[in-house]
């Protein structure tokens, strides 16, 4: 259902399809004093558009919205600057500057779908609800508008006092399924507020029956039959979803449980008109965000934080795609809008310390966690944070402690903790203590037999010391053969054949290893490595060249200048092995699988 929202909205939602011929209108003839000033202008148009268009590339949207918004003063009837600055503004929730921006473009282009939702949003929070519908159907020009114009219609109804008239405007059965599921949600919602409580069941167990697995949505429906006192099917609802998911529990979901068990009578998920309409948006953004859309998905969110300023989840979705743009500095603020003391705080502080650690703040980074660790010492996940932060630190001795106090918590050994002995086990190969490493690197594999970073790592390992080089061929070739597109994998692979003498073989697999991967230095030292010895020793050369312009590790410069004056003689051969590369760490290939699991909270893990 992501993958077709994400599809729908990526149609027609561009900026408004005007070409940059023309970007400046030609200028009739005229003196060559008012030449100097027509080009004065132009240049500064043009400047600020490139600057703005390089600030949007840089993930930098306030920068992007001022040099838009500067070339737009100077050509004030551009639609591309107009488009672009609303955009711009909007993605920074900077109302008081897109608003007036929308109502340009909503005269221009009556159905311009992001003004006129904004437009909407604006109306329905100053009460004007009958101006809100206009705006909302203004927007509802193709099928993804009229889903999301037909949500907002219904929230703005139930607003203005109209509960029958909010629930036919839900009322689409010629949707398609991915959109039943939304329809199917809000009307559960608002049949809740408005005491409709069998329309609301009935809806919740349709939505519920085509995704068991969303956080969000099966929190509402739990928390529809926890109000009514029905407990059993509320804890039925929580550990169904909890199943679906990969790793431990979510923290709202053991929130969940526990008051269940207590026989808490809990609050509806959403109390409101205008919590149902940021909830929308929310939604749609998060999805959006979930399927690579960052830039629109962050629209959505800016108008469900518009609506409702102190939304957990759409601050937490605000927050993670921030971090996708490598906005840390952002993302932390972002972080501390979210209303302290819920079950999210601890993850939220995790996230925080990820945060400080991108921007080099490794000393508050560590605090944070050391901090959290004190409180809860049995909590895994600041364990884990923290030892993945020194590991990536390369302070192994440290993480290694952080790493085995999280398995000593875990207390038992489960398919779904295959992670932490790896983390350790690497740390133990990198402080070369072999024995500990690979006792821990075959707990991994006993409990992930299939995990692609365990078989790649203890197969790559072993055939690099020259052991065990049948049965570590065997765990590469079933790593690639999981991940043929992982670029580290299939160089293992080719580096297990050249161990082996099987320089043809390698050659071929190293190939495809450098174009998948071609920044890596490492991967172009193998492929050249193995050109030498097949005798294309000027594309040897070639390689080991690219490798050294790619910053490879300091230990490993020596070896390739020699290789590069001297070829790949036995003596060069015998310095360059024994390396064994550190793959791709395993919080990210955790991380991206969770996100996986629990789409409605990809911001806090």
């Amino acid at each position: 259902m992501r993958g077709c929202l994400g599809r729908a909205l990526s149609v027609g939602l561009g900026a408004v399809a005007l070409t940059i011929v023309g970007f400046f209108s030609e200028a009739p003839a005229h003196s060559q004093d008012q030449d100097v000033g027509q080009d004065e202008v132009a240049t500064s148009v043009l400047g600020n558009y490139l600057a703005g268009r390089f600030a949007r590339a840089s993930q930098d949207t306030h920068e992007a919205a001022k040099f838009y918004g500067r070339a737009l003063e100077r050509d004030p009837t551009n639609e591309v600057l107009l488009e672009q600055a609303f955009q711009m503004e909007t993605m920074s929730g900077d109302w008081p500057k897109a608003i007036p921006l929308a109502e340009k473009l909503a005269n221009t282009h009556e159905s311009h779908r992001m003004s006129q939702f904004l437009l909407g949003v604006t109306a329905f929070k100053a009460a004007d609800y009958t101006k809100a519908e206009d705006h909302f159907k203004a927007a509802s020009e193709n099928p993804i508008g009229e889903l999301t114009s037909a949500i907002a219609l219904g929230w703005t109804r139930l607003a203005a006092g109209d509960a029958d008239g909010a629930l036919k405007a839900v009322d689409l059965p010629k949707q398609p399924d991915w959109a039943q599921f939304y329809l199917r949600y809000h009307r559960a919602l608002i049949a809740d507020i408005a005491g409709r409580r069998a329309v609301a069941k009935a809806a919740f167990e349709k939505m519920f029956r085509q995704d068991s697995r969303t956080l969000r949505t099966a929190l509402a429906y739990a928390q529809h039959a926890a109000h009514y006192g029905e407990f059993k099917k509320a804890r039925q609802i929580m550990r169904q979803q909890i199943s679906k998911t990969q790793g431990d529990p979510h923290p709202l979901a053991k929130d969940m449980l526990t008051r269940i068990n207590k026989g808490e009578k809990t609050p509806f998920l959403v109390s409101s008109s205008s919590e149902g309409l940021a909830e929308l948006f929310y939604g749609l953004g998060e999805a959006l965000t979930g399927e690579g859309g960052v830039s629109l998905g962050t629209i959505y969110l800016q108008l469900a934080l518009d609506v409702k300023p102190d939304h957990a989840f759409a601050l937490a979705a605000l927050a993670n795609a921030q971090e996708s743009a490598k906005r840390y500095e952002d993302a932390i603020a972002t972080y501390d809008k979210i209303p302290k003391g819920t079950p999210l705080q601890s993850a939220i502080d995790i996230r925080k310390a990820f945060n400080l650690n991108s921007l080099d703040r490794v000393d508050e980074a560590k605090a944070i966690l050391v901090k959290l660790i004190d409180k809860e010492p049995n909590d895994v996940r600041p364990l884990e944070a923290l030892g993945n932060i020194l590991r990536a630190r390369k302070q192994y001795p440290e993480a290694v402690k952080y790493f085995t106090r999280a398995i000593a918590a875990l207390g038992k050994h489960d398919p779904r903790y295959w992670g932490y002995y790896y983390a350790r086990g690497t740390s133990y190969e990198r402080m070369k203590n072999w024995p500990k490493a690979e006792a821990d690197l075959k707990r991994a594999l006993a409990l992930a037999p299939d995990q692609p970073l365990v078989l790649n790592y203890l197969g790559y390992s072993w055939v690099d010391q020259g052991k065990h080089l049948k049965e570590g061929t065997r765990l590469i070739e079933k790593a690639v053969q999981l991940k043929p597109d992982d670029g580290y994998i299939v160089d293992s692979l080719g580096w297990a054949h050249y161990k082996q003498g099987h320089y043809k073989e390698a050659v071929r697999f190293l190939e495809r290893a450098v174009e998948i991967k071609p920044e890596d230095p490492t991967l172009n030292d193998h492929l050249g490595d193995a050109f030498w010895k097949v005798g294309r020793e000027r594309e040897a050369r070639f390689q080991w060249s690219q490798a050294l312009s790619l910053n490879p590790e300091p230990e490993d410069v020596d070896k390739i200048r020699a290789k590069l004056e001297h070829g790949l003689d036995n003596k060069a051969e015998a310095k360059n092995a024994g390396k064994t590369r550190q793959v791709q760490s395993v919080d990210t290939a955790r991380r991206r699988s969770e996100n996986k699991a629990a789409p409605n909270n990809r911001a806090v893990e």
